[in-house]
């Protein structure tokens, strides 16, 4: 059994709604959602870097982005986009230190205008 750090909150599914998992990652809605139904998507290994996982890991992830969109794209028909975000490292915004990837959805006028999208994570670099 793999060794997981004690203050990882990713790493103690027991205190975790996981909605959906497979082998080797499991999906969850984000406590502290950016709109509403944003989910996560986390590899269950203890990995901190995203460029660290392996091809199953990668696969698995993906497997659950897939399904989360579907199962938020039914949930709410008002969900026209999503945007899926990884930081990795402590400046790119990375907060806590066990991979997981954004699965954020959009909705026609939640923001005035969403040209550029994860561009304007550097102010002034949105719009070209």
């Amino acid at each position: 059994m793999d060794h997981y750090p004690d203050a990882c909150i990713f790493c103690d599914r027991n205190t975790t709604p996981i909605v959906h998992e497979n082998t080797s990652a499991y999906a969850m809605y984000d406590n502290s959602p950016v709109t509403p139904l944003h989910a996560l998507v986390i590899p269950k290994r203890h990995v901190p870097d995203y460029f660290d996982l392996s091809y199953k890991e990668l696969s698995d992830c993906h497997e659950l982005l897939r399904l989360m969109r579907e199962e938020i794209q039914a949930h709410d028909p008002s969900v026209r986009a999503f945007n899926v975000g990884i930081n990795v490292g402590k400046t790119a915004g990375q907060t806590i230190f066990h991979c997981h990837i954004h699965l954020i959805p959009r909705r026609t006028g939640d923001v005035e205008d969403p040209r550029g999208g994860i561009r304007h994570v550097i102010p002034g670099k949105g719009f070209y």
